[in-house]
């Protein structure tokens, strides 16, 4: 097999450590703390109050819009509490439903459940979004919204990559449900109208590239071993990587005819159509330097962070918690909040791992550049950030950034570049609703 790859990006030790730690089953927690945001668009609506007895399957918040999808209760309980908490992707006040569990499951199931054969590619968009189903590599982007394009769309690429350091749980997918996934890329495809289908994934996964070519060969589904270098997940680089397809600046992967849907979100697809789950648990590593057994698991939505990390064990040096891998992930110090359909991983770091240092002027050798998968110049723009230049910020392509951190991760002066980043995104935003 060839290898495929993209320029720029950096190559950090992948500290694969749960790569053969086969997947476990949660069990059902007795309470969960649900985000009602857990996708990227409009938030859906709640509707349900304190005191009302739920269902598992049963909606809970409806869409509200056409970016949005529904949520749905992950226990069968009654709803003890609905509160503000800071959510650690916008670190804003967001709302939360709490259920607590009363018993075993009792399922509200979507109809119709049936092999994904018999849907039509609309019935098969429409459960997407009943579903509630968004992109689990850590995007959360509706998959409903990516299964209607407006353009014409002549390939889809599931995305098995799984470049983040320390994650193991889409490799484990790959290997264990090697059948759901190719089902479930199959109805994405029906859906879009589209005949080649592509897998990409990095080469230091051989039993995942394995399992897939052995399932999809037969099918005509092409699997591409990937070079293992951070972001090669990254959609654009991905595409780019796979096709040669370039995504122009501003653009979707649709304006060059692709869709790029991880492999894990065509495995809740699969479910969703033939056996009528909604989204309501993931799969996700618990990994890292500060957890005595890393694992990967399958967890209901909402399961307290607290009680994945006592079902690993926490070592009593363990200094950092990351609601996903150290490139992209976020570090939180509230362990009471539940898991999110986003949530990819549980990394947890000791001291001597987490980088350290404090941050001194540039010194101008361009390794930013170099490592920038975007082709950007990130000590340029943190100049004009020092500045506040938003405006020329603007104009040397700041929102081309992808935030993936690999220029703050070779960066000799420790400088964090992605805070800064994210910092002038977001006061350019709220100057343009001005």
């Amino acid at each position: 097999m060839s290898v495929w790859t993209f320029k720029g990006g950096v190559h950090p030790l992948t500290k694969k450590f749960g790569r053969k730690a086969s997947i476990e089953k949660m069990p059902i927690p007795q309470r969960v703390h649900l985000f009602i945001a857990q996708n990227l668009g409009k938030p859906p609506k709640a509707i349900v109050e304190v005191g009302m007895e739920v269902k598992t399957g049963q909606k809970i918040a409806e869409a509200d819009g056409f970016v949005s999808v529904p949520l749905h209760s992950p226990v069968t309980g009654r709803v003890v509490e609905i509160k503000k908490q800071k959510h650690p992707v916008t670190s804003r006040p967001a709302e939360v439903i709490v259920i607590e569990t009363t018993g075993d499951d009792e399922w509200i199931k979507l109809n119709p459940a049936k092999p994904y054969e018999q849907f039509t590619p609309e019935e098969i968009v429409k459960r997407a979004q009943e579903a509630g189903l968004v992109g689990m590599g850590g995007a959360t982007f509706p998959t409903h919204v990516k299964l209607s394009p407006s353009k014409k769309v002549d390939i889809l690429i599931l995305n098995g990559a799984e470049c983040e350091p320390y994650l193991t749980i889409d490799d484990r997918v790959m290997v264990e449900f090697s059948e759901e996934i190719i089902k479930g890329g199959l109805a994405f495809a029906k859906a879009i109208g589209v005949k080649e289908i592509l897998i990409g994934i990095e080469e230091n996964k051989p039993s995942a590239i394995d399992a897939m070519k052995r399932v999809g060969g037969p099918l005509g589904i092409d699997v591409l071993k990937l070079t293992t270098k951070y972001p090669q997940g990254s959609e654009k680089h991905l595409i780019y990587a796979m096709t040669k397809r370039i995504v122009p600046s501003g653009g979707l992967p649709m304006d060059i005819g692709v869709v790029v849907q991880n492999v894990s979100t065509a495995r809740a697809m699969y479910r969703a159509l033939e056996l009528g789950e909604p989204l309501i648990e993931r799969g996700l590593s618990i990994t890292g330097e500060g957890v005595e057994t890393p694992k990967n698991v399958i967890a209901r939505i909402g399961a307290p962070v607290s009680e994945l990390l006592d079902f690993s064990k926490v070592k009593d040096e363990a200094s950092r918690v990351i609601l996903g891998g150290p490139m992209m992930g976020i570090a939180v110090n509230v362990l009471d909040i539940g898991i999110m359909k986003g949530t990819s991983g549980i990394t947890v770091l000791t001291d001597n791992v987490v980088k350290k240092g404090t941050e001194t002027n540039c010194i101008g050798c361009a390794m930013c550049v170099r490592a920038c998968p975007m082709g950007l110049e990130p000590y340029l723009l943190y100049k004009m950030f020092k500045k506040r230049r938003f405006n020329d910020m603007m104009d040397t392509h700041l929102m081309d950034c992808i935030e993936c951190g690999a220029c703050a991760y070779v960066c000799p002066s420790n400088i964090d570049h992605v805070k800064a980043f994210k910092t002038a995104k977001n006061v350019i935003r709220a100057l343009r609703r001005r």
